[in-house]
């Protein structure tokens, strides 16, 4: 069972370094920096593997619609290096948030224990979550399947 921060109540707050849309090499981004927008913060488990890659390109290919409703963050516990590959490669058009040490992924309650091919291991729930201008989560999308995501996502906004 997860244990997501709830619609209504306060977003976790972080600090992650960041790749992409127009950040500067070395850039972080605060939670408390985007108060006033309408953030999604989408967690997924790895750059550049099929579910995430579908998910990814989803979201560029509604860009011009979701960008103009909120500003949007991938969240995964990949490198900066790994992430700027992977918005290269795809031309993605919003930035990474590189959580290498999962704390924000623990934070909002999407680093699980997992299991494939009947080994378990810890890894990256793929979750979205929208957090309204007050800083509070307006809505929680568990376990969202990648082609479904941007759909699900211009429903809620």
């Amino acid at each position: 069972m997860n244990s997501y921060p709830s619609p209504g109540t306060k977003a976790p707050s972080f600090n992650a370094p960041v790749a992409g849309s127009g950040y500067e090499a070395g850039a972080t981004v605060k939670l408390s920096d985007l108060k006033g927008e309408t953030v999604v913060l989408y967690f997924y488990p790895k750059d550049d593997t099929p579910g995430c890659t579908k998910q990814a390109c989803g979201l560029r290919d509604g860009w011009a619609e979701i960008s103009k409703k909120a500003m949007v963050f991938g969240v995964s516990i990949d490198s900066l290096k790994s992430h700027e590959k992977f918005i290269k490669k795809y031309e993605l058009p919003f930035p990474i948030l590189s959580d290498e040490d999962h704390a924000i992924a623990e934070a909002f309650g999407v680093w699980v224990e997992k299991s494939m091919y009947g080994k378990k291991y810890m890894g990256t729930e793929r979750t979205t979550f929208v957090i309204g201008p007050d800083g509070k989560i307006k809505a929680v999308l568990p376990k969202v399947k990648p082609e479904e995501h941007l759909e699900q996502l211009l429903k809620l906004l």
